[in-house]
């Protein structure tokens, strides 16, 4: 499932490939994955406008369009990648890998489609068609970005009410990019249980959290990916920490399922 890394990976390989291109043809035809957009309205807005940056915040990706044309947002959903094709066919893979049988050449998932001039093809390929495309997203909305939160901002997140503090971290608008395996991991990087209420962090485990949260997302990143992390490949029945190798519990934790060590996770 892509969260923050796998966003990035995205963004960074729309701005190694697919920026300064005139958009010669946009396929906007699925109207789901376009909504609320209507088949044609984001060919209109983009023909013949070029990609001029590419963005992020938490996981959403944005990118600016020239003329003073709209941003165009891309939301990879749970199996969305970003695809670029050159002239010949050769293609670019924004993900770190592909579930299913998909592979390099095979479009058939290819949700949004950007034609440019020269030939080449920028795409969304969305086996679950979970992801989503839009004009001039609100991503005043998010909080935010988890790579460069400060301690002064975090603190603020990690303050409050008693909603557990898991379900807290994943709060887009409090602090974004933070999904459900980077909770996980960034809990057990701080030793401390996903439950545990809010109004009962203590400030050292607050400081412990910030730091875990720079710490998993950087790792992330330089991995290509959340499944890279320590904790996650032993998020499965008979899975023990890393660390101490007790084994790990699973409950729901805010509604998603979550995955402690008991030892050092009290």
């Amino acid at each position: 499932m892509p969260e923050l890394p796998e966003v990035e990976s995205a963004r960074s390989v729309i701005e190694r490939a697919a920026l300064g291109r005139v958009i010669a043809d946009v396929d906007d035809s699925d109207s789901y994955v376009c909504r609320p957009h209507r088949p044609g309205e984001l060919r209109s807005a983009l023909a013949g406008r070029k990609l001029t940056a590419a963005h992020r915040r938490g996981k959403s990706m944005w990118c600016d369009t020239s003329e003073d044309g709209p941003a165009l947002c891309i939301h990879l959903g749970m199996s969305g990648k970003i695809v670029i094709a050159d002239p010949g066919g050769g293609e670019i893979d924004g993900g770190d890998y592909w579930e299913g049988r998909r592979r390099p050449g095979d479009y058939r998932w290819a949700r949004f489609t950007l034609l440019f001039s020269d030939g080449g093809r920028m795409m969304l390929v969305d086996p679950r068609r979970l992801g989503r495309v839009r004009l001039d997203p609100p991503v005043e909305l998010l909080g935010p970005d988890a790579t460069t939160i400060t301690a002064a901002q975090f603190r603020a997140v990690v303050s409050g009410r008693s909603a557990p503090v898991k379900a807290r971290l994943m709060e887009q608008h409090r602090i974004a990019g933070i999904g459900n395996l980077l909770a996980d991991e960034i809990l057990w990087q701080a030793k401390v249980n996903p439950a545990r209420p809010i109004d009962e962090i203590t400030p050292r485990e607050t400081g412990r959290l910030f730091r875990a949260v720079h710490s998993a997302v950087d790792a992330a990143i330089a991995g290509g990916g959340v499944h890279t992390l320590p904790i996650v490949a032993h998020r499965h029945a008979g899975g023990r920490c890393p660390r101490d190798g007790a084994g790990l519990v699973q409950g729901q934790v805010g509604g998603r399922t979550t995955w402690w060590c008991p030892k050092d996770q009290d």
